[in-house]
């Protein structure tokens, strides 16, 4: 079994997968898993109970126990560090970006992306590891 340190790394690493190359199946709609409990609006759902700065609990312990297989880490060629990824809306719907909450905080997890060449951030992402570009650079990962 595939474990990763860090949670948000693997939540990027799902957004990949799952999100933007549609190899990692089923794909989680987190709407449409509230829409079967009669919830019509997740963010509003979660503003109202108090919930909109943490990932909720059904989609961490989705997310948390997903097995990637191998093969598909081994795919994985590109990463992008932004708060704007698809997962962070199936964790956490009305989250606004303005807090640390999906902050990579560890790299060590890049040993389980051997193919990883490309890493993308933008100055509002989620990357928060002290000298990244020097990690990347070393791995001779391309960083833009």
């Amino acid at each position: 079994m595939t474990r990763f340190h860090d949670f948000n790394l693997k939540l990027l690493v799902i957004e990949e997968l799952m999100y933007t190359a549609g190899t990692l199946l089923p794909v989680y709609d987190l709407g449409a898993r509230m829409a079967a409990r009669g919830i019509a609006d997740p963010a509003s759902h979660v503003l109202e109970n108090g919930l909109a700065e943490e990932v909720l609990p059904e989609s961490r312990e989705y997310f948390e126990a997903l097995e990637i297989p191998a093969g598909l880490l081994a795919g994985v060629e590109e990463l992008c560090f932004d708060a704007g990824a698809d997962v962070f809306r199936h964790c956490a719907p009305a989250w606004d970006g303005e807090d640390g909450l999906f902050d990579v905080r560890s790299l060590d997890d890049l040993d389980l992306l051997p193919r990883l060449r490309e890493v993308t951030f933008v100055e509002d992402g989620v990357l928060a590891v002290e000298g990244a570009a020097e990690i990347f650079a070393a791995r001779g990962i391309a960083t833009d």
